[in-house]
């Protein structure tokens, strides 16, 4: 698997929030948004690295509690090197963890086995408190498609065991690759019991698309967790807005054992969509009527707790409030993986977003989704490409979704950007892409739609495939039949499958077939749920259009 990025400073980056950030600073206390060392935080990088201000060095002996409490982690794997990823916090529930703004040395292992009888690689990494102690290591001089284990010391503290894989080389014929899709997990909805099921499924890598952790405040029980034998502390019981605030609220959220268990048990390749800053917003456009300025600071700590707390590689740091998370895998010659970043560079939602009838204003062809770099970034990948499944995982519904008898259509999802849509496709056809895979999240529902070259022609040529998965805990328990199933099944020919239960999706990609399999777990406001398949659905290679499997 190889990964492509764009350097910082290219087109794309910047956008004059250099001057918005530091015309907000200079009225912080006047405004009273954020303190002024939350607003240094989360300036830019340049303002607040390792190395810009004297931090002391920690004794990694001397820390008293187990700092692995958030686990391990491991994403976006290349052929040669694997991603892990770990974050010290012996307090989680406090702020900075519960250590010192001070330098901590951590040990990193990589064996061939669970009990690091066979070590491979070993070194060390400092957790910098400016980072908020996260620590990220590139271990290379690995072998192509390859299962390895890993795990980190700090002082006597060992941390759990992660199992992660390298991808197959660029050239390998390989006969199946198998994956999970997953999005949305609001805490205060639910359980995180889906994550439990995915850990024991035999994956190569798992992809989040958005969603991630949730900006609205939760209680002391827990939400609907309806915690009994804990209180959670009042700061989580707030809308997040500060670097602390997004920091704090990773913290509850990568506690979890079930979401701890699948980022140990699989590399993740990950993306964002809305809710990781704040909902429905849309590239500097904030939902609320606040100034850009105060938006860019919220965003650039947003992203910064982003990066720090996700396993992602150096290219994907952020620069104050951008962040280049768009990005290119590749697995063999069986499969290109071209994860899109669908929130950060977008027009803003037509006619004030929600549901409402298109017209001139969302149809305009000026507007995007993506933003042109992107976009042709894109296009001009997939003329590259030589691989066999063309696969886009990202964040809202591509195909076309109406009720029946109801015109109205999702101004924050692709139908609110139908020019952007047309582009997408048409590049896909000009580029000669026959298997087009998109992976989606977004919704809380499964869905399965064949990709119509004219969405409004029901006959018209099936050009690929979206795989909708429903969130993992985001909208509690769900149902099989929401109420809208009949009119949403009636209004789109092309929907194959509609499912309102909470869960995952695998899908399983082999040189003549791609296979999803949509998981589903009974309840997520009670523990424990077991794990069905909904349904199971396929198609074939050179020949788009979803039938049962």
């Amino acid at each position: 698997m190889t990964i492509t990025s764009v350097a910082p400073g290219t087109s794309g980056r910047g956008h004059g929030h250099d001057q918005e950030l530091r015309a907000a600073a200079r009225h912080i206390h006047r405004r009273g948004f954020l303190t002024v060392t939350g607003a240094a935080a989360a300036l830019a990088f340049t303002t607040n690295l390792p190395g810009t201000a004297q931090a002391a060095d920690l004794d990694a002996r001397r820390i008293t509690d187990d700092p692995f409490t958030l686990g391990v982690a491991s994403g976006d794997p290349l052929p040669g090197s694997a991603l892990l990823w770990t974050r010290l916090a012996p307090k989680p529930y406090e702020p900075d963890g519960g250590l010192p703004r001070a330098r901590v040395q951590v040990r990193w292992e990589l064996a061939h086995d669970a009990r690091f009888r066979r070590t491979v690689r070993r070194g060390h990494v400092t957790a910098h408190p400016e980072f908020a102690h996260s620590v990220r290591v590139e271990a290379g001089g690995l072998d192509p498609d390859r299962v390895y284990y890993y795990r980190f010391r700090a002082g006597d503290w060992l941390s759990p065991v992660g199992r992660t894989r390298t991808a197959p080389a660029r050239g390998a014929r390989i006969g199946g690759l198998r994956l999970a899709a997953v999005s949305c997990q609001a805490y205060h909805d639910g359980y995180f019991t889906p994550y439990k099921h995915l850990a024991e499924e035999d994956l190569d890598v798992v992809f989040h698309l958005g969603d991630y952790l949730y900006e609205y405040g939760v209680n002391a029980t827990g939400g609907a967790r309806a915690y009994t034998d804990r209180r959670l502390p009042a700061h989580f019981n707030r809308e997040t807005v500060t670097l602390e605030d997004y920091r704090l609220r990773y913290a509850l959220y990568k506690s979890d054992p079930d979401l701890m268990a699948a980022h140990a048990a699989h590399p993740f390749v990950v993306t964002w969509d809305d809710h990781e800053t704040e909902n429905n917003y849309a590239g500097g456009t904030p939902e609320n009527d606040v100034p850009p300025e105060e938006f860019l600071l919220r965003r650039a700590a947003a992203y910064r707790a982003y990066w720090e707390n996700q396993p992602l590689r150096a290219p994907q740091r952020p620069d104050g409030p951008d962040m280049r998370l768009y990005r290119r895998l590749h697995f063999g010659r069986l499969a290109q993986f071209d994860i899109l970043d669908t929130r950060q560079y977008r027009s803003n939602q037509a006619y004030g977003d929600g549901w409402q009838l298109p017209g001139p204003e969302s149809e305009d062809p000026s507007r995007t989704m993506t933003g042109a770099e992107q976009e042709r970034w894109l296009v001009d990948g997939w003329h590259a490409s030589r691989a066999l499944w063309n696969v886009v995982p990202q964040q809202v519904t591509f195909a076309r979704r109406r009720s029946a008898g109801d015109p109205k259509v999702s101004m924050d999802a692709w139908d609110g950007y139908p020019a952007s849509r047309r582009r997408v496709l048409d590049g896909a056809r000009a580029a000669g892409v026959d298997n087009l895979v998109v992976l989606t999240g977004d919704v809380h529902v499964a869905y399965a739609f064949d990709l119509k070259e004219d969405f409004e022609d029901p006959d018209s040529r099936t050009v690929g495939t979206e795989f909708v998965t429903t969130s993992v805990s985001s909208g509690k328990d769900g149902a099989q039949r929401p109420a809208n199933y009949d009119r949403l099944m009636q209004g789109n020919a092309h929907l194959k499958f509609y499912d309102g239960r909470r869960g995952y999706t695998t899908v399983t990609l082999g040189a003549g077939v791609a296979r999803a399999d949509f998981r589903a777990v009974s309840a997520v406001t009670t523990p424990g749920a077991p794990v069905m398949t909904a349904a199971s659905l396929a198609t074939e290679a050179g020949n788009p259009g979803l039938k049962p499997a």
